[in-house]
Formats: C-alpha cells, sequence, structure tokens
C-alpha cells in the first residue's frame, strides 16, 4: 500500500510546488495583463476609437459635401436649363428694341419726308407767284406798248384810258391769277 499512496500522492505528476507555481505564473500572467492593458492596450484602444471618431467625422463631412455637391448640382442644371429662356427673353428684348429704333427711324424718314415735300409744296407756290408776277408785267408792258401805239393814232387822252381800262377788264383777274 504503501505503494499506491506514495503513487496517489502524485496524481499525474502533480505536486504542491507544481500547483504553487503554476498558481503564481497564472497571478503573474494576470497583473501582466492588466499592466499591459493599462500600459499598452488602453492607449491603443484610445488610438482606434481616436481613429475610429475620425473616420466616422470624415465620413460625416464626406456625406454633408455629398449632399452640398448634389444640392449644387440641381442649381447648376436648374441654371442650364434657364439659360435657354433668359438667353430667348434677352433676344426677345433685343428684338422689340430693334423694332422700336427702326419705327422711331420709319417715323423720322416720313416727316423728313414730310417737311421736304412741304418745302416743295411752298417753292412751287413762290415760283407760281413769281410766273403770275412775270406774266402781269408781261401784260402791263404789252398794254403800255398798245397804249403807246394808239397814242401814236392820235387818239385823244380820253379814248386811249378807255381802251386800257377794257384792256384791263377783258384780261380780268382770272388772267393775272394764272
Amino acid at each position: 500500500m504503501i505503494l499506491l499512496t506514495a503513487s496517489m500522492e502524485r496524481l499525474f505528476d502533480l505536486d504542491w510546488q507544481l500547483l504553487a507555481d503554476s498558481c503564481l505564473t497564472i497571478i503573474a500572467v494576470f497583473v501582466l495583463f492588466f499592466a499591459l492593458s493599462y500600459f499598452l492596450f488602453n492607449p491603443a484602444r484610445k488610438m482606434l476609437n481616436a481613429r475610429k471618431e475620425k473616420i466616422h467625422n470624415e465620413l460625416e463631412d464626406a456625406k454633408q459635401n455629398m449632399e452640398e455637391a448634389q444640392g449644387l448640382k440641381a442649381q447648376y442644371e436648374d441654371k442650364l436649363k434657364n439659360v435657354d429662356k433668359e438667353a430667348e427673353g434677352i433676344l426677345s428684348d433685343a428684338r422689340k428694341r430693334a423694332l422700336a429704333n427702326e419705327n422711331q427711324i420709319i417715323d423720322q424718314a416720313k416727316e423728313e419726308a414730310a417737311r421736304i415735300i412741304e418745302r416743295a409744296r411752298v417753292e412751287a407756290e413762290l415760283e407760281k407767284q413769281k410766273m403770275s408776277d412775270d406774266v402781269k408785267k408781261e401784260m402791263v408792258s404789252l398794254a403800255s406798248i398798245m397804249a403807246g401805239k394808239v397814242v401814236s393814232a392820235s387818239i385823244d387822252t380820253t379814248v386811249q384810258n378807255q381802251l386800257i381800262d377794257e384792256t384791263l377788264k377783258e384780261m380780268g383777274d382770272s388772267t393775272w391769277l394764272s
């Protein structure tokens, strides 16, 4: 039995020294784990959390920038759609102004033509008056010649005056005006 007891004491070759060493090793590993955790893992976790937060913020910024870019894109697309309308409006306005200028130029030309026609009519009236005056002078001169002939034929003065008056009456105002 002694053999049995001696072999029983060391079951699987475990003795108290081995168990104490194993406990101390486990305690040392836990202490080392907590020390490494405090001095190494926690700073690493903090760095990883900071990096995670930075990445999260950058993603949020990128999302915000993307939304702003899409908003600007929509605005520019609207502006591009409205550019044709604005260009058409500008061209329409230019056409209206050109038409107004054209009408103004035509009106000015008509006024100038009316002035020229009026001036020509006045000049024609003056020329007609001049011609009428020339005809009157010619008639007076003709009457003088006739009177001279009558005098030379030795007709008395009363007869001569009567002849001149009759001649002037025969010629009348219608002859003088035409």
